[in-house]
C-alpha cells in the first residue's frame, strides 16, 4: 500500500504539514490560480489563518470553464502521465472528465480499499458488484480494490448492464458474501426479489457496501430487513476520492484525513463551525491532486463534524462527518413542501410498504400528489392504503392520491434506470 494506516493523530498532522505545502504547489502550477496563491506563505501554512487565506474552490469556478479552459489552465501534467478519466459526480450541469494519473490510481484504489477493511470484508469473501461499471468511477474502482484485497468479484454492473432478474439468479447460484450498489438498486433488487417470492434475507450476502447517493436511516434499515445484512454506507466525491466509510454504527463516516484534508465551515462565512454544528465541508486532497489540484473544494455537501476519538479500534485514529442530506428537492402541493427524503423516510418505516414512486400530477385547477405502493405479500392492500393516507395527511399536510401496483410493477418500470426515479414531476 502506498500509505500505511496511521497509528495516532499527531502523525496525521505531521503528513498535513508537509502535503498541505504539495498541494499549494501544484495548484500555483495551474494558470486557473495564477495571481490567487501569490500571498499564500507555504512555510507558515500550519498556521490556520493562513491556510484560510488560500481562495475556497467552488462548481460554479469550474462551470464558467470550457472544457478546453479546464484541461489548459485548471489542469496540470502529471510526470508520471494520464491512467484514465473519472467523470465528475452530480446531475447538474454539464459533467467534467477529470485526468488521473498512475500515481493518483495507486492512492484512489487505497480509499476504496480501507472501505472494505472497516466493514469487515476480508481475503477469502466474495463480491456481486451491482454499482454502474460506465463512465463514473465508483463500480470499476470498487471491483478492482475488492480483487486486489483477495475477495472474488462478479462484476454485474447495474440493471442496465446486467438484467436484475439475471443479477437475482447470480446471486442465488454463485453465493456472495458481500453485495456492493447504490442503496436505491438494493431496495429494487429486494423488491424485485420478493415479487417473483424470493427471500433474500435467507441469501448469502451479509454485507452490504452503498455510495454515491443519500443513504436515510430508514431506507437503510429497509435494506438491511430485505436482504438479512448488515449495512454500510461510504462517502466521497470524484474530486477526491473514496474520503471514509463507517465502522459499524449510523452516527457518520471516518474520514480518512491522512488523505483528504477536511474543513467544516459556516456556508455564507466561511468562518470554522465548532464540533457538533452544521457547516459546509471544504476538502483538499493531499495525494490524489497530480493531474487535478483542487485546492479548499467546496463540494456543497453539508455535514457535522465529530472528533470521534474513542479508541474503538484501528479506523478510531480519524474523525467523523455526518451527512445531513439538506440539498435534495422536494415538490409543492397547495401551497405545501413535500421534502423528497423526508416523504422517502415516512414511505420506507413501513414495513408492509415494498416500494413506491411519487408523482406530481394535475388534477383540474390543482396539483395532486399521486403515491404509487406495492405492498409486501400477504399484507392487507385496503388497510395500508388507509394507514398510508391518514399518515400522509397528517404528517405533509396533504392529502394523496394513493394507487396500489400489481407486485413487480415498479421493478420492470424502474429497471432500466441506474437510480429509481421515484419522484417526478408530470404535470400536464
Amino acid at each position: 500500500m502506498p500509505l500505511q494506516l496511521p497509528k495516532s493523530r499527531r502523525e496525521i498532522a505531521a503528513i498535513h504539514s508537509k502535503r498541505k505545502v504539495v498541494a499549494l504547489e501544484q495548484a500555483r502550477r495551474a494558470s486557473f490560480f495564477r495571481g490567487k496563491l501569490d500571498h499564500v506563505n507555504p512555510a507558515k501554512l500550519d498556521d490556520p489563518d493562513e491556510w484560510r487565506k488560500i481562495p475556497i474552490l467552488d462548481k460554479e469556478s469550474l462551470r464558467s470553464l470550457s472544457d478546453t479552459e479546464f484541461y489548459t489552465n485548471f489542469c496540470v501534467k502529471p510526470d508520471d502521465g494520464i491512467a484514465e478519466y473519472w467523470r465528475s459526480g452530480g446531475s447538474t450541469g454539464k459533467p467534467l472528465f477529470y485526468p488521473r494519473s498512475h500515481t493518483d490510481i495507486r492512492y484512489e484504489l487505497l480509499s476504496f480499499r480501507r472501505t472494505l477493511d472497516i466493514s469487515g470484508c476480508v481475503r477469502g469473501d466474495s463480491a456481486h458488484v451491482s454499482f454502474p461499471m460506465g463512465i463514473h468511477p465508483v463500480g470499476q474502482i470498487f471491483a478492482r480494490c475488492a480483487g486486489e484485497a483477495g475477495i472474488s468479484v462478479n462484476w454485474a454492473g447495474a440493471g442496465n448492464s446486467t438484467p436484475s432478474a439475471i443479477q437475482l439468479e447470480l446471486i442465488r447460484s454463485l453465493k456472495p458474501t458481500v453485495w456492493m450498489g447504490m442503496s436505491s438498486y438494493g431496495l429494487h433488487l429486494s423488491n424485485l426479489a420478493d415479487s417473483r417470492g424470493i427471500d433474500l434475507a435467507q441469501s448469502s450476502v451479509k454485507t452490504i457496501l452503498c455510495s454515491a447517493e443519500p443513504l436515510s436511516e430508514a431506507k437503510r434499515a429497509k435494506i438491511g430487513r430485505s436482504w438479512g445484512a448488515r449495512v454500510f454506507d461510504n462517502f466521497g466525491m470524484t474530486e477526491a476520492g473514496m474520503m471514509g466509510g463507517e465502522d459499524g454504527g449510523p452516527d457518520g463516516f471516518r474520514i480518512w484525513t491522512d488523505m483528504f484534508y477536511i474543513e467544516v465551515l459556516d456556508p455564507v462565512t466561511y468562518a470554522p463551525v465548532k464540533e457538533g454544528e452544521t457547516g459546509t465541508l471544504v476538502t483538499t486532497p493531499l495525494w490524489t491532486n497530480n493531474a487535478t489540484p483542487f485546492l479548499r473544494w467546496n463540494s456543497g455537501d453539508l455535514v457535522v463534524y465529530s472528533e470521534a476519538d474513542d479508541g474503538a479500534g484501528p479506523f478510531s485514529v480519524f474523525p467523523k462527518i455526518r451527512h445531513t442530506h439538506r440539498t435534495t428537492g422536494f415538490f409543492k402541493v397547495s401551497g405545501v413542501n413535500v421534502n423528497h427524503p423526508e416523504f422517502e423516510d415516512f414511505m420506507f418505516q413501513n414495513a408492509e410498504v415494498n416500494d413506491f414512486k411519487c408523482e406530481l400530477v394535475t388534477a383540474g385547477a390543482n396539483d395532486r400528489l399521486r403515491v404509487s405502493i406495492e405492498v409486501r405479500r400477504g399484507a392487507n392492500a385496503e388497510a395500508v392504503t388507509r394507514e398510508l393516507t391518514r399518515g400522509v395527511k397528517e404528517t405533509f399536510e396533504v392529502s394523496p392520491e394513493l394507487v396500489i401496483l400489481e407486485t413487480g410493477t415498479l421493478a420492470r418500470e424502474f429497471e432500466s434506470s441506474v437510480k429509481a426515479p421515484r419522484f417526478t414531476d408530470s404535470r400536464e
